[in-house]
């Protein structure tokens, strides 16, 4: 395969000049719509702990149903996004994001009053499902209202969207959770739903490639049915503390085999959800791997620090996320920026650096106790925020120019499609490490309970303290070490992330390209220049 850069300029403006004068509203528009579906998620972060406590506060959530109800979007969300992708290619952008945003919003109506966490993790799905058409649409129209020269502009000011949703959605989550019950998380996407709709109908245009590839239903059976095995094998290992179990070893082995065949079927098709062909070109591979091994581990850790920040520390939800918003600040600042830097150092140099930043900042996790000088949480925030805008911005350009402008949707769609199911295996994976890890810690003290009791107490530190509150003064003993076993799971969980996000900077290091040409190397560093004068 030739290398990503490939696709020649068109010679001449090749948007239409109406659609050319509205590109920056419509990139308004486009980044509201990618807002709810990441905000969704950020959201959710913050409110993971008062859906654990029992009712009528929250459901009484376990902390496998918690990562299942995480899950369950971004499965869904991952498996469907290359159909998706097709069917915008072939449908129309424009009606497949009208029709994603509307069984977002119904989603979103329905777990708001969701009565168990069963009920939860399916309407989590059901939002998964409209998330998984409006995400790669953003993308794909962008790349068809934006000429080429301005493109890496653009995405620079969508992957910096991405770090808006993450800074508001802690925040707002924490203000509703003060003030409402935790429903409201989800169904404050409605109204946002409703606005993005007319805007979109009013100012987005429509576009579809000429030539459509088919779709590929038994491909998407296959990889959504893979992926979800292995997560339950991952997560339901955790929650026994015990991966040789063989319910575990059966699962997992089931989901890998179901995964190999959907290679082997993708590669033999005429029409595969994913062309395994693109994967020839070591950097398009190196700059997928990126995206979703920095999302492996940035998921991960949200999910424990979330569990640090309330349970072990005593912030409430607004308070953890407003200590969230360095992270987010951080993507806002340098994500728009980065490009310049990538102008000036090249694409290995910024990436390799950003990665290594993340895997420090994960390690830093390691260092953190009950007492902590909660600054130093926030200096860690916002290095990991400024670590991941170095990455995922170029990147997403190497993956977007890749591929001609006729398959935006399929070059969108594979890279959120790896970036969701790093996040999905990041959460099971380090939040199995977390459960055993923490599991191992506190089973000694919880050997006086009875042995139902013992192995639900074991599950969680919000698990332990729930039935320490029920027990009373006698459960008083359990508080100290259930502190001391999170601790030490949180470290042992960080220095797992801290070695995937270093995998990831091997990866980069030895595979995406060096320096740019000599020409556009001085003008990324005229511009640099400009930016900090």
């Amino acid at each position: 395969m030739t290398t990503p850069a490939e696709p020649a300029a068109p010679t001449g403006p090749r948007v239409p000049e109406a659609v050319h004068r509205r590109r920056w509203a419509i990139l308004g528009v486009l980044m509201l719509s990618l807002l709810i579906v990441v905000l969704d998620n950020s959201i959710l972060n913050v409110a993971i702990k008062t859906i654990s406590t029992p009712a009528p506060t929250g459901l009484g959530a376990t902390q496998s149903q918690l990562e299942w109800a995480i899950n369950a979007y971004t499965l869904v969300f991952a498996g469907l996004l290359f159909t998706a992708g097709l069917l915008g290619d072939r449908l129309g952008r424009k009606k497949v994001l009208l029709g994603g945003l509307a069984v977002f919003g119904i989603g979103s109506a329905l777990a708001a009053f969701s009565g168990s966490p069963g009920q939860l993790i399916t309407f989590r799905a059901v939002m998964g499902l409209g998330a998984a058409f409006v995400m790669p649409a953003t993308l794909a129209v962008l790349m068809n209202v934006f000429e080429r020269e301005e493109q890496p502009k653009a995405i620079g000011i969508w992957a910096g969207g991405v770090g808006l949703a993450v800074a508001i959605g802690p925040i707002t989550g924490g203000v509703l959770l003060d003030h409402f019950w935790w429903g409201s998380v989800f169904l404050v996407n409605v109204p946002i739903v409703l606005l993005g709709l007319a805007l979109m109908l009013w100012l987005v245009p429509d576009s579809r490639d000429p030539n459509p590839g088919r779709v590929d239903p038994v491909g998407v059976v296959l990889s959504v049915v893979g992926l979800v095995l292995l997560v339950y094998g991952i997560i339901k290992g955790g929650q026994l503390a015990d991966f040789t179990d063989a319910t575990v070893l059966a699962t997992i082995g089931a989901g890998l085999a179901v995964l190999v065949a959907f290679v082997v079927f993708e590669k033999r098709s005429d029409h595969p959800s994913i062309d395994v062909t693109y994967f020839k070109s070591k950097v398009f591979s190196a700059a997928i791997a990126a995206v979703a091994l920095v999302f492996f581990a940035l998921m991960g850790v949200t999910f424990f620090s979330v569990f640090y920040t309330q349970s072990v520390r005593g912030y409430s939800p607004l308070q953890t996320g407003l200590l969230m918003l360095p992270l987010a600040a951080a993507q806002l600042i340098f994500a728009p920026r980065a490009r310049l830097v990538v102008d000036r150092f090249g694409n290995r140099v910024t990436t390799t650096a950003g990665m290594a930043v993340i895997a420090a900042m994960l390690a830093a996790f390691a260092t953190l106790d009950g007492d902590t000088p909660i600054w130093i949480l926030e200096v860690i925030f916002f290095l990991m925020g400024a670590g991941m805008a170095h990455i995922m911005t170029p990147v997403s350009v190497v993956i977007m120019q890749a591929l001609p402008r006729e398959k935006a949707g399929s070059a969108s769609a594979l890279s959120n499609t790896f970036r969701q199911v790093g996040g999905a295996l990041g959460i099971a994976v380090l939040g199995s490490v977390l459960s055993t890890a923490y599991r191992t810690g506190i089973e000694d003290e919880l050997g006086a309970l009875p042995p139902g009791l013992r192995h639900t107490a074991g599950e969680s530190i919000e698990a332990t303290l729930g039935v320490a509150a029920k027990l009373g003064p006698r459960g008083e003993s359990l508080v100290a070490p259930a502190y001391d076993a999170f601790l030490h799971a949180m470290h042992v969980t960080a220095l797992w992330g801290a070695g995937v996000a270093l995998i990831g900077a091997v990866v980069v290091a030895l595979f995406l390209p060096g320096r740019p040409p000599s020409p556009q190397r001085a003008q990324g560093d005229k511009e640099l220049s400009h930016t900090g004068s």
